[in-house]
């Protein structure tokens, strides 16, 4: 085991909850740390249910394709801790992560704190320590009261789409649930607002007008659309003609116009509308529609199969998906198998049904050594009730090799879950996960 990863293990007993939204504890804690959230380059706040990291991904690759230095946070992580934090390009080190917790540790003095609160607090550190032009912050849960929320003046907040997810901490409507997002807005300071339900659209609008902040909305101040196999971008300043993004699926173009809206509105000197096209081709965002290339899992699939991944695990990240797997279909018509696991907290028969008439079997697992995870009967049992043949599997590679049998050879879509999305990228690439559960810890 890393030292981080045992650091991380005896922070996680320092509060009873995983989830405890507040911001006293991190307040507390940067208070005897320096203050190093007041010690930080011009802060990019992005908060959103669906494409925040994929919006921070577009963003960084944008920047450092003009020459920038970025630093990036983000969670959860996948296989390991070390993703969250990115200083000036990088992923931090095992020696500057070990020391920068144990550093935390020591200021907290056994004081409960969330294990989010805590690494946060470790992040804001080593971003004050290295110079770099931006950083991009993304909210861990929600906003308003997560604990990146102590920035008192970002150059910019970003408001992606926001859909139903986590309601037992944000609110059981999409109203409640974009308060809780459009907490990022500060008073004064320039906020982008991707596409929206309207519902969500009306409180972010009346949030923003509370504290003044300047909205740029999707569909009323840019828009970002598919023409003739090009992106193009268009807001007050002029039209953009720029490649596709190099991430699948219709809904990476709105996450693009996000990120591009985004550096418009920051006008870098040094960006150029060439960067902006460099950086969509040249983003990846790990499980966000990955084709997954040779690995340890290929062997159990035949050559002529395809295998992809998703961690998307809401109605709507469902909803996408199979809107982009229906139209690879209509080009490439091949069987869509899914393996499918996902947890407890999340609502399988609204991620499920968007499947009715797209996928031709589902193959279901119980994510392994996870205490929140559905059972694979369970699972195929929603699948069932919406009209799709569905099986159990004992594990990740039975499910592949059950999924396998469909003739022709089928396109493997693994979805349902972050925490199953890292499970699935440690064994294709023979590598070892983090001691610590990614996806839950955020």
């Amino acid at each position: 085991m890393a030292l981080s990863d045992a650091i991380l293990t005896r922070l996680l007993s320092l509060h009873p909850k995983i989830i405890d939204l507040s911001l006293g504890r991190t307040e507390r804690l940067l208070a005897k740390l320096g203050h190093p959230e007041r010690k930080l380059p011009p802060v990019i706040h992005v908060a959103g249910t669906n494409g925040k990291g994929s919006t921070v991904a577009y963003l960084r690759h944008i920047m450092e394709a003009a020459g920038l230095s970025v630093h990036a946070y983000t969670s959860p992580h996948l296989v390991r801790f070390h993703e969250r934090i990115r200083v000036a390009g990088a992923l931090i080190s095992e020696a500057d992560l070990t020391a920068l917790l144990e550093e935390c540790e020591a200021a907290n003095g056994g004081e409960p704190i969330t294990f989010f609160e805590i690494t946060t607090a470790a992040a804001f550190l080593a971003f004050s320590r290295t110079p770099a032009d931006y950083l991009i912050l993304e909210v861990g849960l929600g906003g308003r009261l997560d604990a990146t929320n102590v920035i008192d003046r970002p150059a910019l907040s970003v408001i992606t789409t926001i859909d139903y997810d986590h309601q037992q901490f944000l609110g059981d409507t999409l109203g409640l649930i974009a308060h809780e997002k459009a907490g990022i807005l500060k008073r004064g300071c320039p906020a982008i607002v991707g596409v929206q339900p309207d519902e969500a659209l009306a409180e972010i609008v009346r949030v923003g007008e509370r504290v003044r902040a300047e909205l740029r909305i999707a569909g009323q101040d840019w828009q970002a659309y598919e023409q003739h196999g090009r992106l193009v971008f268009q807001d007050e300043d002029g039209l953009l003609d720029l490649p596709m993004p190099q991430l699948r699926g219709r809904h990476q173009i709105d996450n693009a116009g996000n990120a591009i809206a985004a550096i418009r509105r920051l006008d870098h000197p040094r960006i150029a509308e060439r960067h902006i096209a460099e950086g969509l081709k040249a983003t990846a965002w790990p499980a966000r529609m990955q084709r997954l290339g040779p690995g340890a899992l290929s062997g159990l699939v035949p050559s002529e199969a395809e295998l992809w991944l998703d961690g998307g695990h809401n109605p709507s990240a469902g909803r996408v998906l199979a809107q982009a797997f229906s139209e690879l279909n209509d080009r490439h018509s091949r069987p869509l198998v899914l393996v499918w696991g996902m947890l407890n907290t999340k609502d399988a028969g609204s991620f499920i049904g968007c499947f009715a008439g797209v996928a031709s079997r589902v193959v279901t697992i119980t994510i392994p050594d996870e205490e929140n995870a559905l059972a694979a009967e369970t699972l195929a049992e929603a699948a069932r009730a919406h009209g799709l043949a569905a099986e159990t599997a004992t594990s990740l590679e039975a499910a592949l090799r059950q999924a396998s049998s469909t003739v022709p050879a089928p396109r493997i879509l693994i979805c349902g879950s972050l925490y199953l999305a890292g499970r699935v990228l440690a064994a294709h690439g023979n590598e070892e996960m983090s001691k610590v559960s990614g996806a839950g810890r955020r």
